[in-house]
């Protein structure tokens, strides 16, 4: 299905239906099952690879947020979603610096924030009349080389740079820990996002930070346990990739 044709299929938009409404009572359940508020964590839909009639479809039930990794891609998208009045789209993917000033014009949050360099061309190339652009500082938590992110103990010179910049809005932490099946470890590595997390609100009490991006499908409920307000989910809502 192309992007030019503008909605899903029934069987598509029965299917993507269905999933969120399951992925909401399953972040609802795991919301109880932390003691945590109904409405302190939220779905970001991870749409890349699929149509903008997908991202239409999940968008007639209610989705609001949604994230997306390729850049020309998700222009594309934005240009055939137009007419719906209140998406919300994040960028949650590598930013390279000749991509910067797209980047900061057509998205109102960017998870993916690892060097100064990226910080102070987004800051540079926000138009003043969208307001700040929201941002995400991306950290390595399981020190992946194949991963991009700060290291941890580079975070706060990062945060303080970021701080700095008159066109950014810092409001919290991202990560993609090092995929694991075991509960434990899934808990352990969210943690270590919290607890850094949780230094940076006491360092800068004067900045909104308000946002932990992390947890997927894989591990929804160890992010949640461990205070994740945004779970990135994409297969489990629009199916396979392509």
């Amino acid at each position: 299905m192309s992007d030019q044709q503008s909605h899903a299929t029934p069987d598509q938009s029965h299917a993507i239906k269905g999933n969120i409404v399951a992925m909401r009572h399953r972040l609802e359940q795991a919301l109880v099952n932390a003691g945590r508020p109904a409405d302190s964590a939220a779905i970001l839909a991870v749409s890349k690879t699929k149509p903008a009639a997908m991202l239409r479809a999940a968008f007639d039930v209610g989705q609001r947020l949604f994230g997306e990794n390729y850049l020309q891609e998700a222009l594309e998208k934005q240009r055939s979603l137009t007419d719906l009045d209140g998406i919300e789209w994040h960028y949650i993917g590598a930013i390279q610096s000749n991509k910067t000033r797209d980047v900061a014009e057509h998205f109102s949050w960017v998870h993916t924030v690892d060097r100064e360099k990226i910080a102070r061309r987004l800051s540079e190339a926000r138009p003043p009349a969208m307001g700040a652009l929201d941002i995400c500082l991306q950290v390595n938590i399981s020190r992946e080389e194949s991963k991009s992110g700060v290291m941890p103990e580079a975070l706060s010179a990062l945060a303080e740079q970021v701080l700095a910049l008159p066109n950014l809005r810092l409001r919290g932490l991202m990560a993609i820990p090092a995929a694991s099946d075991d509960p434990a470890q899934q808990h352990l590595s969210h943690a270590r996002l919290r607890e850094l997390f949780e230094e940076l609100t006491r360092r800068h009490p004067e900045a909104p930070l308000d946002t932990l991006s992390m947890g997927m499908s894989g591990d929804m409920e160890a992010a949640i346990d461990e205070g994740a307000t945004l779970v990135r989910l994409g297969t489990a809502i629009f199916g396979s990739r392509d």
